[in-house]
């Protein structure tokens, strides 16, 4: 196959069939034109990563220390430094590879999905499989996969402003052309692909913007964080150089010592650790149902503070259940649950207005129900659950959608949109004439521009409607009203009232420990709804956000955010979903946002963690979003903010143990002259040193599990720095022990007469071992077996430099007594001890917890 034949197809001659294509020709069009991908970034080739790893600055000095040992012929320096840059060269490389495969996983986990006709049924697919020839069926809230042309239109409307740069949306009717990546702001519609692939409009524009992802802000930080130990590491291997030549050591030996002592003291694979613990932390939260889309949010999903959350499909089910109908002769209740049409309707006194109520509901509505496919499996919904109740409902009367839509066919129809808070279709009677139906919001029906009923039955069924509503029922006014021809353009007004569906959305099962959890790990939700305060104050007293008590702002009423900040924001536009945010991230709190609709993408783009509903979301929340739920459950973020600050945590721990290593190297350098050893480590035991401790050990501590507790205490500060909360100073205090327990074994075995310099070697690698072991989050356990493995794995290696004959030589070691080498050995435990008593007597300071 070519490759133009992979990079999409332009066919501007398609003409659709009302059923679509067939499985087998779209499965032919697939294999023949490629994937409906954007271009992308090509694979970086070896010898790339390869060079990058060495353009370091740290592997340039190795570089120049390795040409100078060569030439002044020090051959064994000069195979030890060889060695040290293979070794980290491979393993920077090995972990660009696993962090990008990672990526490039949950890229594919996040893929969108779009809805098309194949065989004469609606289908939903992945973007990626969307082929020229595809009838698209496009709704609010949807991300248009790839060029089309519209073949049918209801009041379509298209924001293009991705492509075009035009802030108002296009309206769309049948013939119009349709650009991929732009985004479906209202109505309805039907579009016959043409392009796709890198042939789409985004396709051409994508593939002039390839380019790499850079830093994230983590690794930003630590970057200069880097760039001050190597300046410090510097001045000090300098002060060693001239110790050094004063004390009349050869210039070559303290030149290649100095430059070895800056590589060792710096843990140079840093930048590396931390994209590998980011990216491994994305897959772990992928594998509790969270989907990370921007690698950032791992970091900052540790110190969020606020959780916003919306209502429906969050906090409760998102399975719209209709339960109490009333019309003006009396109340019914429906029986049942989930969106099966089992069940049936009690207490009706007036089965014909009943009737009327559900046929009306169910002819004015988009939604779809889909049977179960396997015995295991429930009835879903494909449309919004709310107007999928409402079929539920009419099928426990009996009432059938494909007969009523063929008995009463729509011509006509004025979409839902959040300004309006109503729908209206217009269908054709079987007797001539017309019938206007239109449902929507209480308050948006329930006056007389809309309804001509008595004012009296009006303010009773208001009365009704928010009783229901303080039940924390959602809440439908119907109605409708036969005229003799379909009216141009349709208008809400002259209508009857047929009654009114309360329905419920139930609380989840997890939501309620979901958000105590959350209070208890010091996040503060916040609930911002557009719903009716009655049914939001229901909802978050149910699930503890409030008390009986707490106030509830109504986002109608003047003045509304002039008070105190709240819990609990009802009947709020987008804009002011907005406002809220805005404000709360001004009063210094890290916001992470939920939303699933296409008017929550501003929200979910301004709050510092969006967060998307992976099933029921619109393809805009989950586009705009850091962070996609596949499972909908709010505990699943609370899951990802302990990920989060698990990965936070074992950057902190890496860089303890990393740093205090590499400070009691320096400082065994500095001071041993003073204490009588004139160069107490060579240059190729420093290297080897740090080729031990800062490879697999300093890998392996990213895969520590949580701490205990983590989550019984609040967030971390925004502004701390990843050096802060006491970390200098533990660096610092460990090595003090670690430059101790060396200098001490070395001036003893001086004084004894035994091979000080092996002796120190050891003991400067066993103790920063030792402190790998301590720094463990769960000691005595065998969690995280990887870390024991690979500090074993270190302990044996650092033998074999003082027993192995090859590694001797290149070393410039001797072997110890079985004594000595226990001596050394029960020592350096001090390693151990140092890190595990530090944590209790310097436990680091907690975050304060805001009033």
């Amino acid at each position: 196959m070519t490759d133009e034949h992979r990079e999409g197809r332009k066919d501007t001659d398609v003409t659709p069939s009302p059923s679509g294509l067939s499985s087998a020709e779209a499965a032919l069009r697939l294999e023949r034109d490629g994937p409906n991908l954007l271009p992308r970034k090509p694979p970086t080739p070896l010898w790339r990563r390869v060079a990058t790893q060495l353009r370091d600055p740290l592997m340039i000095v190795l570089l120049v220390a390795a040409v100078l040992t060569i030439t002044t012929g020090d051959w064994t320096d000069a195979a030890v430094i060889a060695l040290v840059i293979v070794v980290n060269t491979a393993v920077g490389v090995a972990q660009e590879v696993r962090a990008d495969r990672a990526i490039t996983a949950l890229s594919e986990l996040a893929t969108p999905e779009t809805r098309v006709v194949r065989d004469g049924h609606q289908r939903q697919i992945p973007a990626g499989d969307v082929v020229a020839g595809d009838l698209l069926i496009l709704a609010e809230g949807d991300i248009v996969p790839a060029d089309a042309e519209v073949v049918e239109s209801a009041a379509l409307l298209v924001d293009e402003s991705a492509l075009t740069g035009e802030s108002v949306p296009v309206d769309k009717g049948s013939g119009a052309p349709i650009s991929s990546g732009t985004v479906v702001v209202r109505g309805r519609g039907r579009a016959a692909v043409t392009a796709t692939g890198a042939a789409s409009a985004s396709g051409r524009i994508a593939s002039l913007m390839v380019k790499g992802a850079g830093l994230t802000p983590l690794q930003r930080r630590l970057v200069g964080v880097g760039r001050l130990m190597a300046g410090v590491a510097v001045l000090l291997s300098a002060l060693v150089l001239a110790l050094g030549l004063v004390r009349g050591q050869p210039v070559e030996l303290m030149v290649v010592t100095a430059i070895s002592l800056v590589v060792a003291a710096v843990p140079e694979s840093l930048p590396a650790v931390v994209t590998l613990s980011l990216a491994l932390g994305a897959r772990r939260m992928a594998a509790r149902d969270a989907l990370v889309r921007n690698l950032p949010a791992v970091e900052t999903l540790g110190s969020v503070t606020v959780l916003a959350t919306d209502k429906t499909g969050t906090l409760t089910e998102g399975r719209m259940v209709a339960r109490h109908l009333w019309t003006p002769a009396g109340e019914a209740t429906a029986t049942g649950s989930g969106y099966a049409p089992d069940g049936e309707i009690i207490g009706a006194q007036d089965p014909h207005e009943l009737d009327a109520l559900l046929t009306a509901a169910l002819l004015c509505n988009d939604a779809r129900l889909c049977p179960p496919r396997a015995p295991d499996e429930e009835w879903t919904e494909l449309g919004d659950p709310t107007e999928a109740a409402l079929l539920a409902a009419a099928g426990k009367l009996g009432l059938d959608r494909t007969d009523l839509h063929a008995d009463f066919p729509r011509v006509a129809e004025l979409p839902f949109d959040s300004d309006r808070k109503r729908m209206s279709t217009v269908h054709l009677l079987p007797g001539g004439g017309v019938r206007v139906i239109c449902k929507g919001a209480p308050e948006a029906l329930l006056h007389p521009d809309v309804l001509t009923d008595d004012p009296a039955l009006l303010t009773r069924a208001a009365q009704r409607a928010d009783r229901y509503a303080r039940d924390g029922y959602r809440v439908l006014a119907v109605a409708n009203a036969d005229l003799d021809a379909v009216p141009d353009p349709v208008r809400e007004g002259g209508l009857s009232l047929l009654g009114l569906i309360a329905i419920l959305d139930p609380p989840r099962e997890a939501a309620a420990a979901a958000v105590a959890d959350c209070k208890k790990a010091g996040i503060r939700p916040v609930l911002i709804t557009g719903d009716h305060p009655g049914t939001a104050r229901a909802v978050a007293a149910d699930l503890g956000i409030i008390d009986a008590g707490d106030r509830v702002v109504d986002c109608r009423e003047p003045g509304a955010f002039d008070a105190a900040p709240a819990a609990v924001y009802a009947r709020a536009t987008p804009e002011q979903k907005l406002d809220i945010i805005q404000s709360l991230r001004d009063q210094g709190e890290v916001l992470a946002m939920t939303g699933d609709g296409v008017n929550d993408g501003p929200a979910l783009r301004r709050s510092d963690i969006g967060v998307a509903m992976g099933r029921r979301g619109t393809e805009v929340a989950r586009q705009a979003a850091d962070l996609v739920l596949a499972d909908d459950n709010l505990d699943t973020v609370v899951a990802a903010v302990e990920e989060g600050r698990r990965v936070y945590a074992n950057i902190r721990r890496f860089l303890v143990y990393g740093l205090s290593g590499g400070a009691a190297e320096i400082a065994v350098m500095v001071l041993g002259p003073f204490v009588g050893l004139p160069l107490p480590l060579l240059p190729a035991q420093i290297l080897w040193i740090n080729l031990l401790t800062h490879g697999l050990p300093g890998v392996a501590l990213g895969g520590e599990p949580t701490v205990p507790g983590t989550m019984s205490q609040p967030p971390r500060p925004p502004g701390q720095s990843i050096m802060g909360a006491g970390l200098w100073q533990r660096v610092l205090r460990i090595a003090v022990i670690l430059t101790a327990v060396t200098l001490g074994v070395a001036v003893w075995a001086s004084l004894t007469g035994r091979p000080w310099q092996s002796m120190a070697f050891f003991a400067l690698g066993a103790t920063q071992l030792g402190v790998a072991l301590g720094t463990r989050t769960r000691p005595r356990t065998l969690a995280n077996p990887m870390l024991l493995l690979a500090v074993a794995g270190a302990l044996v290696l650092q033998l074999a430099g003082l027993y192995l004959p090859p590694l001797r030589e290149l070393l410039g070691t001797e072997p110890l007594a079985p004594g000595d080498l226990l001596i050394v050995l029960a020592l350096s435990t001090l390693g151990y001890a140092a890190a595990r008593l530090d944590r209790i007597l310097h436990p680091s300071p907690k975050p304060r917890q805001e009033a």
